[in-house]
């Protein structure tokens, strides 16, 4: 078995007065394509705020291969790993200079310009997520989802390790989701970055995750592949939402279906239950 990449020991953080973590452990191995799932309130943005370093440890440790991330000066740690949030912070500047921002931590000493390869990564990867082609336009012209797909540019411009995605495809079409998530996928396959994602949508997070981590009010309810993870009964305990669960015929992940009311109804008087 490899060595662990990531590794995440009895971790936790929280707000004062308020909601915080209980103790998480898992670790990923090098290349891995992570999710982490659990309805609102269950610690899921707790839990990206802890390893991006927003929110300090209460306890706990977190290590990148051999390295205490704690440890890690900023420059370097921003070269190991980019973070993408939810709500991207927009400054009234271009998208290419918004993008090249991303190459900050690689600048020398007294370097105030960036270099030619730096413009030439940037645009690789404004190529790469579709938003070249808005590369002159102010940030602040761009609707909710290009906003998003410049701030993946610029996280994928710093060429990182690990690549921590706070819900990147909640502002974006299923045309666009599919195009970052294709990429992603493509690149964590290619160059083995490896990836945790927060995600709300299971199936999205089934079809393209290898491993999930399930959370439920501040703790890890289960983890593992998508097949052992999102079954019916995991769903319907940490959710409280009845579901039936099957197979994508072409991939063989799971595929999560909702139960109406008025289908509910219908099967308790047929079958005095759900029929699966």
């Amino acid at each position: 078995m490899e060595s662990e990449y990531l590794k995440i020991e009895r971790m936790c953080c929280g707000y004062p007065g308020g909601f915080h973590l209980k103790e998480i452990n898992f670790a990923l191995q090098k290349g891995e394509f992570a999710g982490i799932i659990g309805p609102n309130g269950s610690g899921k943005t707790t839990i990206f705020r802890g390893i991006s370093g927003i929110l300090a440890l209460r306890s706990g440790s977190m290590w990148l291969q051999s390295t205490d991330l704690s440890k890690l000066k900023p420059a370097m740690k921003a070269q190991r790993m980019a973070v993408v949030s939810q709500f991207p912070d927009v400054a009234n500047v271009t998208v290419e200079d918004y993008v090249l921002m991303g190459r900050i931590p690689y600048r020398e000493m007294f370097q105030f310009f960036e270099s030619r390869n730096d413009h030439e990564i940037a645009q690789k990867y404004m190529q790469l997520t579709g938003i070249y082609e808005h590369r002159n336009k102010l940030m602040t012209q761009l609707s909710g989802g290009e906003q998003q797909l410049a701030a993946i540019a610029q996280a994928l411009s710093q060429e990182p390790e690990l690549l921590l995605l706070d819900e990147p495809t909640s502002h974006l079409d299923i045309s666009h989701t599919v195009q970052i998530l294709n990429l992603i996928q493509r690149l964590n396959h290619e160059t083995s970055l490896t990836v945790i994602m927060i995600i709300h949508d299971l199936n999205l997070a089934a079809e393209y995750c290898d491993y999930l981590v399930m959370m439920d009010k501040g703790e890890i309810f289960t983890k593992g592949t998508p097949e052992e993870v999102l079954n019916y009964k995991n769903i319907e305990d940490v959710y409280k939402t009845v579901v039936v669960t099957q197979n994508n015929p072409l991939s063989g992940k799971p595929a999560i279906f909702l139960v109406s009311e008025n289908i509910m109804r219908e099967q308790r008087e047929k079958y005095g239950g759900i029929n699966r």
